[in-house]
């Protein structure tokens, strides 16, 4: 019988869900380490449960029969991550719809499937549906709508993010990134206008402009006597724009964000919401999980977007996750796929063939502190077991395993 205390701390304008989670069966794999464990198990996973109506989310998620949420669940519990972050999760203040997610779906068995709960969970505001108060799509309208928000959202708090682990997070040296300015990032790539050589962005909207189209967390981990910081964001797709590039620069810059907070010489002008300066030091361990919305050789994103990561000298990229399911996916489809450069083994998102095609937007890039043992793209193959449960989102689970 499942039995948990959810304790909600307000700090400093975050919000953390602190949960204690109790199920006989597996009460030892939740609250602890399993003796002799070699490896753990980071991911990612966008699991597009988004809604254009805010406590749309916490309602679906209270009726157990809701079969999106039992299929992302299912994922979960296949995959079985010990630490993961959830793209796409709305975001509400008190945690009710997270705690509704891990009682009613990850800690029931899905489709024949061991349930799966995590003693730690994080999660804070972000930028999406927070209306700047300007111009921001550049309309000549001042609406407060979806468009001028600081983060593209129907309501405040829409295509949030969740982390879960199983292991200690250390709350007290948590940071966001949610009001860190864009403006004051050397060397930004603001949109110019290609008619007019002038910037997208006026002077007075440069001044309020947060880079995060969702934010950015520095999640520590403990595990064992060692901490691995788990930085995770989201963010904006590099389209729905014009000639100007405007949410392609900000893609580029949100994902150079992490290219200098892993380097302390780089790092230096980065300021959490609590005014704390800099980044991680020498030798931390780190893992960058998150959809990023840039693939290193397709799509819309500017070119060098995710090779800020791909190539970075401190990320272990000795690895690439794949999956058989996103071979075949692709040579099934005509369109944008039988185009594309990249390797599609790789891919782990299913987008539209005629307009975007797969793509590879999905990453868990450890440190090169790190060792990576294995790593995979959940994306069976048809006909195969569990095909059903990945078309659920559009975006398929990522993971890496961390030699202990």
């Amino acid at each position: 019988m499942l039995k948990y205390i959810i304790e909600v701390i307000k700090m400093k304008r975050v919000f953390l869900l602190s949960s204690i989670l109790c199920w006989s069966l597996l009460g030892s794999w939740v609250l602890g380490q399993q003796a002799g464990q070699e490896s753990v198990r980071f991911a990612t996973y966008n699991v597009s449960l988004n809604r254009n109506e805010h406590g749309q989310l916490l309602e679906d998620l209270q009726d157990p029969r809701h079969n999106q949420a039992k299929k992302v669940a299912a994922v979960l519990q296949v995959n079985r991550p010990d630490v993961v972050l959830l793209n796409e999760f709305d975001f509400d203040e008190e945690g009710h719809s997270v705690a509704a997610f891990m009682e009613n779906f990850l800690g029931v068995s899905q489709y024949g499937h061991q349930p799966i709960l995590y003693a730690h969970v994080y999660f804070a505001p972000v930028n999406t549906g927070v209306d700047s108060g300007h111009d921001l799509d550049g309309d000549g309208k001042l609406t407060g709508t979806a468009n001028d928000a600081f983060g593209f959202g129907r309501h405040s708090g829409q295509y949030g993010m969740v982390v879960l682990s199983r292991f200690p997070i250390d709350r007290e040296n948590a940071r966001t990134f949610q009001k860190f300015l864009w403006k004051d990032m050397p060397d930004a790539q603001w949109p110019i206008v290609p008619e007019t050589k002038e910037s997208f962005y006026s002077d007075e909207v440069k001044e309020i402009f947060r880079l995060s189209s969702k934010s950015h967390w520095d999640v520590p981990i403990r595990i064992g006597d060692r901490t691995i910081h788990f930085l995770v964001s989201h963010p904006t797709p590099p389209t729905f724009d014009q000639a100007e590039d405007r949410n392609g620069c900000r893609n580029h810059d949100e994902i150079r964000f992490w290219a200098d907070y892993v380097v302390p010489e780089k790092g230096d002008y980065i300021y959490d919401d609590n005014g704390v300066e800099g980044g991680l030091d020498s030798g931390d361990h780190f893992v960058i999980a998150g959809d990023l919305n840039a693939d290193p050789n397709d799509g819309d994103s500017r070119d060098a977007a995710a090779h800020q990561l791909t190539t970075h000298e401190l990320i272990n990229n000795s690895f690439t996750p794949s999956s058989e399911g996103a071979a075949e996916a692709a040579k099934k489809t005509s369109g944008k796929n039988r185009t594309q450069v990249g390797d599609h083994a790789y891919d782990t998102g299913d987008f539209n063939d005629q307009s975007v095609g797969n793509l590879r937007i999905d990453y868990v890039l450890p440190s090169k502190t790190l060792t990576v043992s294995e790593s995979g793209v959940f994306w069976p193959k048809m006909h195969t077991l569990n095909y059903t449960l990945v078309r659920v989102s559009d975006h398929r689970l990522v993971w890496i395993d961390i030699d202990l």
